[in-house]
């Protein structure tokens, strides 16, 4: 089977992407209990919810606009639910997991389709009003993929704007605060790591202007989507990814964001058109308009059992494919028989805008192409709308809950942002009632510092972004073209001239940072399914590629986790799954280590010593103690550890933190709890810390050893199997960096590569013929292979068992062309006389291979 991730890491070129926005401090403060950021459907039912259940509370609502804007109000088509008597849950949740590709959240999914009924009437009875037929029934229709009529709608074709309309007016008739044309920053955390609030910028003047900040035990982001990342879109222009941005800068895990999902038919305005582009909703083909080409052939009927009224992923890659096959710039939406009445009554938006645009779609075919609408990932979230961050929440587009997968259903949106919406208020208000340090309001004062590296991008690199994107990572995309992105994406961090914070640098920061992430997501998933269609990659893979693709951004980069489809993050406590991904590991994969470790240590019978020695009901603290001198790493995994393998009963306190010199004797960690849960996770949580403490102490001999050489200490491969990730975390606590994390990631040319290819140049032209976009390190044992492999345009060369006086021969000879690293028969009492040549790295196999462990014990207190 394929690695987990043929790509486990992806780190990002300098200058890096920035953690936190350039920006003032805040000149202003607000309290809430809640701040909702966003003003649709999904951000306007929560705050409104919210309010019903604690009418005391102070709810905040942060909008981008004006209260009506956004995309919800350009909804057209509908909201999916089932009301029919002769439809079912089980036949939306088929077609919503068909439609998905293999990715859906069954369960997410089947929360949508049994609580969307009820939440569809709670938003009637608080004042929407729908198109009902003559005898006053909902009138229901159907859009692609729907195999049942369940779509409800207002104003023909103006859903989303009834729909805005109703909220609009019962939060001003509510005690919600709202701050208009906000534009938010970034997340505010308190020590412990949770969400704590945002600072936001108001544009314009008024009672609050400039940037400022809003103190709140809960935040949520309910920001829409991003649209605009690419060059003609069906979002409006706010819609910059802000939520997804956002939360990338604070550690949370973003999911699926290769599944940008074009719309087939979206109002085709000629090849230089770009901005935000007008939708034919897909309620015009559940109507019975059908697609045709230029001669007036229906391509869709051999396309699908449905046809025209197949999933939008299938209806937009037949237009593409028809029109490369006839070499059209777009297709046409033909509904010439719905005649004039039905045009003015049941489409009456769409008929104005294209006879604004100069067609008549009473006489005329309308020409239609696909362009960017609505993304199906976003930020990592749960059936409760809780994100990895303790304390924040994503509702709506911005958010990952599974329940699209890889290809949303039509008008499944609206939908999904009422009924999670509604469950993360309850899940606030549980959290603010069982006294929940995530969901009180924090004290006044001054938020925790941070010091994570701040920027900004150019707002003129805007429409270059954009551009990049439409060409090479929209609806058409494959390896070549997105390193070609790729490339343009990293060059245009770098700007001449000092970038100043306002409005247009951050919404370029932010299109910039979710850009980058949605390539390398596309760039990895090596298959096509659903709204990810790969040019070279033609089939979908189910063997390899049924998984999620989670990114988070660290100091170092972005990474990217492959999690298998289904697996499920075992619960761990807040503050370590925090830590876990501000240090770059999944916690998904870290919880999973657990169970293995678990599985081989209990069987049936359990920890028999400690089963008869302890009574059920005792508790003890024990203390986690140095038994010598060393640097301390993989206290969170550590603390995880006892955690999981106690389901939670287990408590720990740590005293120290990972990175940190202890000594003999020091306490680093407090555990309470059962005592027999104590014993029982004891061998599995200090096997794990004191091997990745070992190592962090061995990192940090190397380190000391050439300090002040400008040299840099770095690992191998040479890592056991499953551990790679940790192992290598614990030489960055030691003071090292990492070199490539699997053989995909970074091309390595050594002896027996060039053997094989015929030589060290051809070698080289091979990986750069079939690899572009990718580094490419070259192994050298002789000072005459350098200069060949220089010519060639090796970025970094290995040198392989060099003695010191070579090494200074090669250094003089690159004269800072490449980058050198030494490696082979290197010692500690070498070390210095090797980084004092002039090398850039030492690579040292031994401090993941053969780190011996560090001493650390389990003393129970006793009582």
């Amino acid at each position: 089977m394929k690695p987990l991730n043929p790509r486990e890491e992806t780190v990002m070129a300098i200058p890096a992407i920035p953690q936190r926005l350039t920006a003032p401090a805040p000149g202003w403060t607000v309290e809430a209990d809640v701040v909702v950021v966003g003003s649709g459907i999904a951000g306007l039912t929560l705050a409104l919810r919210y309010t019903g259940l604690d009418p005391e509370a102070k709810v905040l609502v942060v909008t981008k606009d004006v209260l009506s804007s956004g995309s919800t109000r350009w909804a057209q088509g509908g909201i999916a639910a089932v009301l029919d008597p002769q439809d079912t849950p089980a036949e939306h949740l088929s077609d919503t997991l068909i439609a998905g590709v293999g990715l859906c959240d069954e369960e997410a999914v089947r929360v949508l389709v049994t609580e969307g009924p009820g939440a569809l009437r709670g938003l009637i009875a608080a004042g929407a009003r729908f198109d009902t037929d003559d005898s006053g029934e909902l009138q229901l229709t159907r859009e692609g993929g729907h195999r049942r009529n369940r779509i409800v709608h207002a104003g023909g074709d103006a859903t989303g704007a009834e729909v805005q309309r109703a909220l609009v007016q019962a939060l001003r008739e509510s005690s919600i605060e709202v701050i208009e044309h906000a534009l938010v920053l970034d997340l505010l955390k308190d020590a412990g790591g949770r969400a704590a609030g945002v600072t936001l910028h108001v544009m314009g003047e008024g009672e609050r202007d400039g940037v400022g900040a809003v103190r709140a035990g809960a935040v949520v982001l309910a920001t829409g989507g991003m649209g605009q990342v690419y060059a003609a879109t069906t979002n409006p222009v706010v819609s910059t990814g802000d939520g997804v941005a956002l939360a990338l800068r604070a550690g949370a895990v973003v999911r699926d964001l290769e599944f940008v999902q074009f719309h087939p038919t979206v109002l085709w305005l000629g090849e230089d058109s770009t901005g935000q582009q007008p939708l034919i909703s897909e309620a015009v083909r559940g109507e019975g308009a059908v697609l045709v080409d230029a001669e007036g052939v229906r391509f869709m009927k051999d396309v699908h059992e449905l046809a025209d009224l197949a999933p939008r992923d299938v209806v937009a890659k037949a237009i593409m494919r028809r029109m490369r096959e006839t070499g059209a710039d777009h297709m046409y939406l033909d509904a010439r028989h719905f005649g004039e009445e039905k045009w003015r009554t049941r489409f009456p938006t769409i008929h104005a805008v294209c006879r604004e645009h100069g067609i008549d779609p009473v006489t005329q075919p309308i020409p239609v192409a696909p362009a960017a609408h609505y993304a199906s990932g976003g930020v990592r979230a749960d059936l409760h709308g809780r994100t990895s961050v303790p304390g924040l929440y994503a509702c709506g587009e911005v958010a990952c809950t599974g329940v699209h997968g890889a290809n949303r259903l039509a008008s499944n949106s609206l939908l999904e942002g009422l009924v999670f919406a509604e469950r993360i208020a309850a899940d606030i208000h549980a959290g603010r009632r069982a006294g929940s340090p995530a969901a009180v309001r924090p004290a006044p004062g001054e938020p925790v510092a941070d010091d994570r590296p701040t920027g900004l991008v150019d707002p003129r690199a805007r429409p270059r972004i954009q551009g990049h994107m439409s060409r090479g990572a929209s609806v058409l995309r494959g390896q070549e073209s997105l390193s070609e992105v790729a490339r343009a994406l990293v060059s245009t961090r770098w700007t001449p001239v000092a970038v100043e914070p306002c409005t247009e640098s951050w919404e370029a920061t932010n299109l910039l940072t979710v850009a980058s992430a949605l390539v390398e997501a596309a760039r990895n998933r090596e298959e096509t399914r659903g709204s990810h269609w790969r040019e070279d990659f033609p089939e979908r893979n189910d063997a390899w590629w049924l998984g999620h693709l989670d990114v988070t951004l660290t100091a170092e980069g972005m990474t990217m986790t492959y999690v298998p489809h289904g697996q499920r993050a075992t619960a761990l406590p807040p503050r370590v799954e925090t830590d876990l991904i501000e240090a770059g590991l999944d916690p998904a994969t870290v919880t999973a280590l657990f169970q293995a470790a678990a599985d081989e240590d209990l069987q049936a019978p359990g920890d028999v010593t400690s089963l008869a020695t302890i009574p059920a009901g005792q508790t003890d603290t024990a203390d986690v103690v140095a038994r010598a001198d060393g640097v301390v790493s993989g206290l969170a995994v550590a603390e995880g550890a006892f955690s999981h393998l106690s389901q939670g009963r287990l408590t720990a306190e740590r005293l120290v933190k990972d990175g940190e010199r202890v000594t003999r004797g020091d306490v680093l960690m407090t555990v309470t709890g059962p005592t027999r849960d104590l014993l029982t996770a004891e061998r599995t949580a200090l096997n794990l810390l004191t091997h990745l403490s070992g190592i962090a102490t061995l990192t940090d001999r190397w380190v000391r050893a050439v300090e002040g050489t400008g040299a840099r200490i770095r690992d191998s491969r040479k890592t056991l199997p499953g551990l790679r990730a940790l192992e290598k975390y614990a030489v960055r606590c030691g003071g090292g960096v990492n070199h490539r994390m699997s053989l995909s990631d970074a091309a390595l040319i050594k002896d027996n590569h060039v053997v094989a290819a015929g030589g060290v140049a051809e070698a080289f032209r091979a990986v750069r013929d079939a690899y572009p976009g990718l580094p490419i390190e070259v192994e050298v044992d002789r000072i005459d292979q350098i200069e060949p492999v220089l010519a060639e345009g090796a970025e970094e060369i290995l040198l392989d068992n060099f003695t010191v006086d070579d090494l200074v021969l090669a250094v003089r000879l690159v004269d800072g062309r490449a980058r050198l690293e030494s490696s082979g028969g290197l010692t500690l009492d070498s070390a210095r006389d090797v980084a004092e040549t002039g090398v850039d790295y030492l690579a040292v196999g031994a401090l993941t291979h053969s780190a011996p462990a560090l001493d650390i014990a389990l003393d129970l207190r006793g009582n």
